[in-house]
C-alpha cells in the first residue's frame, strides 16, 4: 500500500512507545502499575492510531497524535482497565426482573449471609453433628421440601442445568413428549429441543402451537418413551383459540402407563400473586400437589434469590438424579448457596418474604406508593432551578421481566425529562455512562426514569447526575 507524504508526516509525528512510558510512569498515580500493563495498553493505542493514519478512515490533526494527547489518551484507557468492569448502577426501566441488569436483588439477609460465610471457612461439605463429611445441598434441602411439600430437592447452577440434568438421568436415548407449544426458547437463544438434544434424550412433539390434547400424548407413547414433559409458557402466551393438558391431567396419563412425569416451571414462585390482586402465576406447591414426580425452576426470577436451579420432586427420581456425574459440574457454590438459605428462609412466613424480598416487594408495591417516591424525585429534580429543564411526573407500566408474567402490565409512575439543546438519546447516552449509570427508557421523545425499579437512597444519585448533565 502506497504511503502519502501527509500519512508519512502524520506517522513521524506519532511519539514511540518508550516515550509515553516515561511520561506515565513518572506520575504517582501510576507508579504502582506493573511496567508491562502501561506497556500493552500503550502499544494498542499508538497501533490504533497508526491504523487510524494508514486506513485514512479519520483525519487526524497533528495535535490529537502528539505526545500530550496520547498520554492523555493512555491515563484514560488505563484508568478503565483497572476499573472493575461489574458496576453497580440504577434501574430506572420498570423492569423488575431485568436480565441484563442483573435480575433479582438479593434481600438484606441474603446479603448479609452471604458476606459472613464467603469471608471465613464454612461446613459447605462437612457434618458438625457426625464429624465427617457432608453433602452441600443439606442446608437448601429441608427447608425446599418443607416449603414446597415435595419429597427431595437439589439444587443446581441454572434452571436450563436443572432441565439437562433430569432429561439426561430421566431419559437418556428414549423419548420425551413434549407438546408443540411448549417448545420455548430463553434468553440467549436456548431452547427446549437443544437442550434435550444435549442431554441425550429424543424430542416427540405432539399437538399444534396452539391446541393440545390429552389424547395426542396417549397416541405418542409407546415402548420407547421414557418422559412427559410439561413446559410452562413463563414467557409468552398463546391466546384465542387454545387448547392445553394441565399438569393434573398429564400426571394421570402418566399413571396410567407408569411414565414420570417432569414439569419445567422456568420462573417458578412460592408466592400466589392473585391473592395480590395480580394475575395467577402457577406455584410450585401447587405443581407438587399434583403428583408430578419432577419440577424445576429459577431461584432468580420471580423467587427473588441468586441464580439457581432448583429441582423439586419424588425422593425415588432426585436420588438418582444427585448421583448423576453432571451434578458435580453443575453444582453451585458457597456464595449461592448462603443467599439462598437466607431467602428461602424468608418464605415459611409469606408476610415477610413479601416486605424483605426486593422482587416481591416492587411487583407488589402499590402504585401510591410509587408516586411518593416519584414526587420526591421529581422536586428534588426542579430545586435544581434549571431553567432548561422540564420535569413532570407521567404514567408509565412496568413489567416483571426476566421471562416471567409477560402479559402482565403494572401501572407505575415515573418522571419524564427534556433538556433544552439537548435529544432524548444525548440524555440517555450521558446517563449510561455516568458513575453510577442509570439506566432509563425513550418513550415518546422523552427520556423517562420509572421509579418502581428506583430504590430510595438512588433518588439524591439521580439528582447529582442532571446535576453535572446541566451545568457540564
Amino acid at each position: 500500500m502506497e504511503i502519502s507524504e501527509d500519512q508519512q508526516k502524520l506517522l513521524r509525528i506519532l511519539p514511540g512507545v518508550d516515550r509515553v512510558l516515561g511520561i506515565i510512569q513518572a506520575e504517582n498515580e501510576f507508579k504502582t502499575i506493573p511496567r508491562a500493563v502501561l506497556t500493552r495498553h500503550i502499544r494498542l493505542i499508538i497501533e490504533a492510531f497508526r491504523q487510524q493514519i494508514l486506513n485514512g478512515s479519520q483525519k487526524l490533526s497533528e495535535q490529537e497524535l502528539s505526545g500530550s494527547f496520547i498520554v492523555e489518551t493512555v491515563r484514560r484507557k488505563i484508568k478503565k482497565v483497572l476499573s472493575p468492569h461489574l458496576v453497580p448502577l440504577i434501574n430506572a426501566t420498570g423492569v423488575v426482573v431485568h436480565t441484563n441488569l442483573g435480575r433479582s436483588l438479593l434481600s438484606r439477609r441474603a446479603i448479609e449471609n452471604l458476606t459472613t460465610v464467603s469471608g471465613q471457612y464454612s461446613n459447605l461439605e462437612f457434618d458438625l453433628e457426625k464429624g465427617q463429611r457432608g453433602s452441600r445441598y443439606s442446608a437448601v434441602e429441608d427447608i425446599l421440601c418443607e416449603i414446597s411439600g415435595a419429597e427431595a430437592a437439589l439444587v443446581v447452577n441454572n434452571n436450563a442445568g436443572a432441565v439437562l440434568i433430569c432429561l439426561e438421568t430421566i431419559a437418556r436415548q428414549q423419548e420425551v413428549v413434549v407438546s408443540r407449544g411448549e417448545l420455548v426458547e430463553i434468553g440467549g437463544s436456548f431452547r427446549i429441543p437443544d437442550v434435550m438434544t444435549k442431554s441425550g434424550a429424543i424430542l416427540k412433539e405432539v399437538g399444534t402451537t396452539n391446541r393440545t390434547h390429552k389424547h395426542d400424548y396417549i397416541n405418542a407413547i409407546n415402548p420407547n418413551t421414557g418422559l412427559l414433559l410439561k413446559v410452562h409458557t413463563s414467557n409468552y402466551s398463546v391466546v384465542g383459540f387454545t387448547a392445553s393438558v394441565s399438569l393434573k391431567e398429564l400426571v394421570g396419563v402418566g399413571a396410567m402407563y407408569n411414565l414420570p412425569v417432569m414439569e419445567d416451571l422456568g420462573s417458578g414462585t412460592f408466592i400466589d400473586f392473585s391473592n395480590y390482586g395480580l394475575m395467577k402465576e402457577p406455584t410450585v406447591q401447587e405443581s407438587v400437589a399434583t403428583g408430578a414426580d419432577v419440577i424445576t425452576f429459577s431461584g432468580d426470577k420471580l423467587l427473588g434469590g441468586p441464580q439457581a436451579g432448583i429441582i423439586v420432586g419424588k425422593k425415588e427420581l432426585l436420588d438418582k438424579i444427585k448421583k448423576n456425574p453432571v451434578n458435580r459440574a453443575l453444582r453451585i457454590d458457597k456464595m449461592t448457596l448462603a443467599a439462598l438459605e437466607s431467602t428461602l428462609c424468608l418464605y415459611r412466613n409469606p408476610q415477610e418474604a413479601v416486605q424483605e424480598i426486593p422482587t416481591l416487594k416492587m411487583l407488589l408495591q402499590p402504585v401510591s406508593v410509587i408516586e411518593k417516591k416519584c414526587n420526591r424525585l421529581c422536586q428534588l429534580m426542579k430545586d435544581l432551578n434549571e431553567t432548561a429543564m422540564t420535569v413532570n411526573v407521567v404514567d408509565v407500566n412496568s413489567r416483571a421481566g426476566g421471562g416471567s408474567l409477560p402479559l402482565l402490565k403494572l401501572p407505575s409512575k415515573g418522571i419524564g425529562v427534556t433538556i433544552k439543546g439537548k435529544t432524548s438519546n444525548e440524555i440517555e447516552h450521558f446517563m449510561r455512562n455516568n458513575y453510577p449509570p442509570i439506566i432509563g427508557r425513550i418513550e415518546n421523545d422523552l427520556f423517562i426514569l420509572d421509579v418502581r425499579t428506583v430504590q430510595s437512597e438512588e433518588l439524591t444519585l439521580i439528582e447529582c447526575a442532571f446535576k453535572t448533565i446541566l451545568r457540564g
